[in-house]
């Protein structure tokens, strides 16, 4: 495991699978408030466990531990550390120290719900992901699986056969 202990975020309401034990269950306080919500959420879990934390989003099927690993040790000393393609920030592949809590907060306060807000708050290490090629080639960290076209391609590329996928997203084993 590269990074432990793991908070999973959920939704007020929302209902999970049986999770291991030792995995950490954090709520949003307000729904539909975007990324920021959940950061804050899961730094405030994570806070008396760890310093930072790697954020990531619950449809990136193929995240690759050691893209984990760089971008961890490209934090430094800055508060944040976030792969940048282009202009393109990708604050769910980022490190976050606990210390960025209260600006969250606060920009929260102020309905400032893009990450960028906070990127610009604090000071961020923008890692280009040209740099992170070398840890993960096809930067599969960064694709997340928002259809079931989607989802497919991960298992294809994961070398799985397409479990059933089907159009409207249900999946049953075979």
């Amino acid at each position: 495991m590269v990074v432990q202990p793991i908070v999973v975020v959920v939704a007020p309401g929302q209902e999970l699978p049986e999770l291991p034990g030792d995995i950490l269950v954090a709520t949003d306080r307000r729904e539909a408030r975007g990324p920021l919500e959940g950061l804050l959420a899961g730094l405030s879990a994570i806070s008396p466990l760890a310093e930072a934390a790697f954020a990531t989003s619950c449809d990136v099927p193929l995240l690759v531990p050691e893209f984990v690993r760089a971008v961890v040790e490209r934090l430094g000393e800055a508060e944040i550390a976030v792969p940048v393609e282009e202009n393109f920030a990708h604050p769910l592949a980022g490190v976050y120290r606990t210390s960025v809590i209260g600006v969250i907060e606060a920009l929260l306060a102020e309905d400032r719900m893009r990450p960028a807000f906070l990127f610009d708050k604090v000071p961020t290490r923008r890692i280009p992901v040209e740099e992170l090629r070398a840890f993960d080639p096809e930067l599969a960290s960064l694709r997340n699986c928002n259809r079931p076209e989607d989802y497919a391609a991960a298992l294809e590329e994961a070398g799985f056969s397409d479990l059933g996928t089907s159009e409207g997203g249900d999946t049953s084993m075979m």
